[in-house]
């Protein structure tokens, strides 16, 4: 039986059915997952049974897997494999974190509005994450099209902003909540690094924004300039018309499109309920700035 396709809405989010991830694919069938990837940029796959070798295994069918940032600090200690994001509130020992865990205050940092790894040179292409236990209440995580953002643009907005590159570093985005738990080797790996703020994607040749809150200056701006536009392109990518809320059920596995995307995990009461969520994060193909035909020198 092929593959069931039920969008959302007409050009973004999708629920797809009739396959179990957990298995080798048919080449049909992930020509068919790739396609509607490239059309609604969030996918939805209800009840798969993964474990984390198999859940990490599908995600190599598209691309280089990402390691965690936590392995940037030698004392951490992990508690799934290295190529998994750990996006819950469970400790090495699976026991809910205290509410002055350090991992638990950079987790905070999810809360708001992002795109995955836009802080490495080589940002995120797209991200795989499953439900492996839910809290009752709250929790759910808010995508926002930033293709049809960057379409709703007045003409002059969109000529501003061609060209202009921003700086991205985790430390920005972890400084608004007070955060500032860095050592050396995370100051070093996490320095800031230039991209695109419109980019264009190589697979449908749409135009999206690039924004997220790990920007802390876009160059030959000045600070409070650059920080009233990011804030007014926020607000206007993040309106109701553009943004999808999913509510998790165990066992959710979805998957979204970081070039042309941004996200955000909304509250609940994490010093009660246990919430188990396992991130894999497949690698782009190149920085942003290259792939726009920019060069670029970090600085």
């Amino acid at each position: 039986m092929a593959i069931t396709v039920q969008p959302t809405t007409p050009s973004f989010v999708a629920e797809v059915g009739d396959v179990d991830l957990a298995r080798p694919l048919a080449v049909a069938d992930l020509a068919a997952i790739r396609a509607a990837f490239t059309s609604y940029a969030v996918l939805v796959f209800p009840d798969q049974h993964f474990d984390d070798d198999s859940q990490l295994e599908f995600a190599r069918n598209f691309g280089p897997l990402e390691t965690t940032v936590f392995k940037a600090r030698k004392e951490h200690k992990l508690r799934l494999h290295e190529n998994m994001a750990d996006v819950g509130n469970l400790d090495a020992e699976n026991r809910i974190l205290a509410a002055n865990d350090r991992q638990r205050l950079y987790n905070l940092g999810n809360r708001m509005w992002h795109t995955d790894s836009s802080f490495k040179r080589l940002p995120a292409y797209c991200s795989m994450l499953h439900a492996r236990s839910i809290p009752p209440i709250g929790g759910q995580t808010e995508f926002a099209d930033m293709r049809a953002a960057y379409d709703a643009l007045p003409d002059a907005t969109k000529r501003r902003l061609q060209g202009l590159v921003a700086e991205h570093s985790i430390m920005h985005s972890r400084a608004k909540l007070g955060f500032a738990d860095f050592d050396e080797s995370e100051r070093e790996a996490f320095r800031p690094v230039p991209q695109v703020l419109v980019r264009q994607l190589q697979d449908s040749g749409r135009m999206s924004l690039y924004i997220a809150s790990h920007i802390g200056a876009i160059r030959g701006m000045a600070d409070a300039e650059a920080m009233r536009l990011l804030e007014e392109l926020t607000v206007h990518a993040t309106q109701r018309q553009f943004v999808y809320s999913h509510r998790w059920r165990v066992n959710d596995l979805v998957i979204w499109d970081d070039r042309c995307t941004m996200h955000r995990g909304l509250e609940f009461d994490d010093q009660r309920y246990a919430r188990d969520m396992r991130r894999a994060t497949v690698s782009d193909v190149a920085p942003t700035c290259e792939q726009m035909g920019l060069s670029v020198a970090a600085e």
